[in-house]
């Protein structure tokens, strides 16, 4: 669909001077195709799990998974402040469907490198190629580069992608409470365990949280942008930290920009924040990755 086609195939300057403002038009349209991201990608993402299975059987994916192998410690490295009062999960990400590109030709192993040195507690990689630019490579390049745990981001709906990112050498994986099933959840959080990997269960609302809770789920992320509408409001977080158990674990995600928001996070008893795009734009990753430490 062309811009042209929302408005009667006429420039703005042929448009009767009693029509209606092309720019209010164009953002409700933009909003409307923000609204589907999600539905869209999990779509795509159901296609890309049955062309997988085709390649590689879940039987023998499993059995691959299950074969020892060291992991690094993700949880752990969360439950309490780091040196500096905070830690940070500093991410991979070369796009995504809000923003489009942002670094698509970044090095996945200078990046995670770079992150170390500047005092990353992890590291999170996008492997969405479809909408995020990314892919398995990205993990595994960055893993190889740094003694971090690594978190594979993705949209997972599927135990065989479970499997996957064990193979893969993942430390973590991120769960979304909007996509999953309760009865998914829970056995992806015991099948996590299984395999030793942590899960990261992102919620937005005070019902995801119930659902996150109910499944035992102990590392919450609180995603302060919307996936209906992409609007960022850093509010969200401070709201539901309120309303952890005891044994939760919070981290804050999205619309992390500087020490500003870490500090106002801090506040109010947040100390883990997964940040990305900001760190990605940055000039140098390492100096930035320092201040928003507050080093």
């Amino acid at each position: 669909m062309h811009r042209e086609d929302l408005v009667g195939n006429q420039p703005v300057s042929k448009r009767a001077s009693g029509a209606r403002s092309l720019v209010p038009l164009l953002g409700e349209i933009d909003a409307i195709m923000r609204s589907d991201i999600l539905d869209r990608i999990l779509k795509k993402k159901e296609e890309e799990v049955k062309a997988a299975q085709k390649r590689m059987p879940l039987s023998g994916l499993r059995a691959e998974a299950e074969k020892p192998r060291s992991r690094r410690p993700f949880f752990d490295k969360l439950v309490a402040p780091g040196p500096f009062g905070a830690n940070v999960i500093a991410e991979i990400k070369r796009g995504s469907p809000s923003r489009g590109p942002i670094r698509d030709d970044l090095d996945p192993a200078d990046y995670a490198r770079a992150y170390e040195t500047g005092g990353a507690a992890a590291i999170s990689v996008l492997t969405d190629e479809s909408f995020f630019l990314g892919g398995p490579k990205d993990l595994q390049k960055a893993r190889a580069a740094t003694r971090l745990p690594v978190l594979r981001k993705d949209f997972i709906i599927s135990e065989y992608q479970l499997y996957e990112a064990a193979c893969l050498g993942a430390d973590a994986v991120l769960l979304i409470v909007r996509a999953l099933s309760r009865e998914f959840l829970s056995s992806s959080l015991q099948l996590c365990s299984e395999l030793g990997l942590s899960a990261l269960v992102e919620v937005h609302s005070e019902q995801e949280l119930e659902s996150a809770s109910r499944a035992n789920a102990r590392l919450i992320g609180i995603n302060n942008r919307d996936l209906s509408s992409f609007k960022t409001d850093i509010r969200t977080s401070i709201g539901l930290a309120r309303l952890l158990q005891s044994d939760q674990v919070a981290v804050a995600e999205s619309g992390i920009h500087g020490r500003e928001q870490v500090e106002e996070l801090l506040n109010a008893g947040i100390w883990n924040f997964l940040i990305g795009e900001s760190l990605v734009r940055a000039d140098d990753p390492v100096s930035f990755l320092r201040q928003l430490l507050g080093q």
